[in-house]
Formats: structure tokens, C-alpha cells, sequence
């Protein structure tokens, strides 16, 4: 194996090291050990990550009004579990040998992605940030000729590795604000994973409900499909830790999507999302600050003291 560029050997990288040394050495252990020490991670980030915490539990109290208050904690809980099972199936990603996890994959519906991709069309698969999302993304890989989408890690050592990994898992990686490299590559014919579903406020951004609750939403998606003639194919992922399976859905394509309204598609496309997430949801990514900076009148759902009803 090559060793890192030098700049990445420079003592002020040394604690990155050992972390990953660390998170290594996690990937010979049974994975029933693995996620153990994952859920005891989201445990202790669940009572030490404050700031994180309440923006989950503004979130679930948003968007699961019908669950009463020990139900949101029980829920709460277990979102930061899985939070740490994601933090270690991050290293399963790039380290695990692929006998440990390849039979762990349930894929279901890729006939629907086989027959855009033979017809020479190009494919948005529509997903959202799950806590699975980086063992899930290696588990497919192998199965189809998708391009991802990323965004460059502040920490120089921890680059290196995602960078490596993307280069040896998928043919393509497209930063995620290179619009003209989307619609490039969608007009060649290639698939694009797509999870728009994050606080945007850019200038294709529109108020969508997301679970009854106006949030800045991209329109991206129906936008792309609209100038590549791209189809659209919801692509879900599910951990199900009773049997240490993961299961990844691709859905048929959208028909009359899209459609002349981008707000409508993309209200279609929150809803559509809205549905997976109750299938699993604690294995959604609640900690993101998904209602921020919205226009008055609307209020910020984050502060800390709620105005009165």
C-alpha cells in the first residue's frame, strides 16, 4: 500500500491517525460487536452532543405530533444509536473485506434501473440521508455503474481516505455543487445518486412541506430530469439490525415526473421520502437542521425558548 502524501504525515494529524488506526482495528471484530459499540456511541453522543440533540428533538417533535413525549424519547434514543452504528459502519466501508459484508446485501427492484440504463438513459436515483448511507453506498457499488455525488471534508486526512474510497468504488464522483457535471453526465447516460432532501436556500430553492412543515427544498431534482430527460427512481436503504441485513430498493421509474410545476415535483418528492422515513425512522438523519433560516413569519424552530402558542 502507498503511504499518504507527507503534508498528511505532519504531527498536527497524528490524533486523526490513531483514531482511524483505531476504527481499523473495529473491522475484525463480529459485526454483532460492531453495532453494539455503535449504539453505545449514539449513547454517549446522545447526553454529551447537545446542540445536536436538540435539534433532533425539535425535529421529531415537528414532524411525529401524534407520538406523545416518552415515545419521542424512546425515538430519540434510538436516532443516536443509530447515529453510531452509521459513525462505524463508516470504516466497515472502506476496510471490511468484502466475504464480511457483500452477503449482507438484500437488493431489490435493480431490474428497474437495469431497463433506463439499457435504453441509454440517464437515471436520477432519488434517496435521502440515512445513517446507513456509507455501508449502503459500498454494498452497491459492485451491482451498478452509478456516479455519487460528495462534498471535500475539511480535515486533509480524512479526505484522503473518502477520496480513495470513491475512486475505487464508483467509476465517477461529482462534487455536489458542479451542476454542469450533473447534467453532463445524465445526458451521457449515466446514473446519478441523488439525495436532495437537506436545508437548501440556494437559487432553486422552494418552500416544500416536509411532514406538514414548510422547508427550504431544493427543486433540483425535477429540474435536472426536465434538462436531461433523465428518469427519476426512488432508491431507498434500511438497516435491519435483527437479522444484520441492509436492504436497498430501487422503485420504478416516476411516471409524469416531471411535470411544468417544480414546486408540485418537489412536493411529490418530499412526500415520497416522507414515506420511507416512517418505514425506519430513527435511521433518518434528524440531527441536520432541516427547518432553518425560514422567512418570517415563520418561526425559528431551533431556538431555544418557543414563543407561546
Amino acid at each position: 500500500m502507498a503511504l499518504p502524501p507527507q503534508p498528511l504525515l505532519h504531527p498536527r494529524h497524528w490524533l486523526t491517525w490513531a483514531v482511524l488506526g483505531g476504527l481499523r482495528l473495529l473491522t475484525r471484530c463480529s459485526y454483532d460487536t460492531q453495532m453494539a459499540i455503535g449504539r453505545a456511541l449514539g449513547r454517549l453522543a446522545l447526553h454529551t452532543i447537545r446542540r445536536r440533540r436538540h435539534v433532533a428533538e425539535r425535529n421529531l417533535a415537528l414532524c411525529f405530533p401524534e407520538l406523545d413525549k416518552a415515545a419521542r424519547t424512546t425515538l430519540l434514543r434510538r436516532h443516536f444509536e443509530s447515529l453510531g452504528m452509521g459513525m462505524i459502519e463508516l470504516p466497515m466501508s472502506w476496510w471490511a473485506p468484502a466475504a464480511a459484508i457483500d452477503r449482507r446485501l438484500v437488493l431489490e427492484g435493480l431490474e428497474h434501473l437495469q431497463a433506463v440504463q439499457a435504453r441509454g438513459q440517464g437515471a436520477i436515483l432519488l434517496s435521502g440521508h440515512f445513517t446507513s448511507i456509507d455501508l449502503c453506498g459500498r454494498l452497491f457499488a459492485p451491482h451498478a455503474d452509478v456516479d455519487i455525488l460528495f462534498r471535500p471534508q475539511d480535515d486533509p486526512v480524512i479526505e484522503h481516505f473518502l477520496g480513495g474510497h470513491r475512486r475505487r468504488r464508483f467509476r465517477h464522483a461529482i462534487e455536489r455543487h458542479d451542476i454542469r457535471a450533473m447534467v453532463r453526465a445524465l445526458r451521457q447516460g449515466r446514473t446519478i445518486w441523488y439525495a436532495p432532501d437537506q436545508n437548501y436556500r440556494g437559487s432553486n430553492s422552494a418552500l416544500v412541506p416536509f411532514f406538514g412543515h414548510p422547508a427550504p427544498t431544493n427543486t433540483g431534482t425535477a429540474r435536472l430530469a426536465r434538462m436531461t430527460g433523465a428518469a427519476v427512481l426512488p432508491f431507498y436503504m434500511e438497516r435491519r439490525l435483527e437479522t444484520g441485513q441492509y436492504l436497498i430498493r430501487i422503485d420504478p421509474p416516476l411516471e409524469g415526473f416531471p411535470s411544468d410545476d417544480p414546486v408540485a415535483d418537489t412536493t411529490r418528492q418530499n412526500r415520497i421520502l416522507e414515506a420511507q422515513i416512517r418505514r425506519c425512522p430513527e435511521q433518518y438523519l434528524w440531527v441536520h437542521e432541516r427547518f432553518k433560516k425560514r422567512p418570517a413569519p415563520l418561526p425559528d424552530v431551533y431556538a431555544r425558548r418557543q414563543p407561546s402558542a
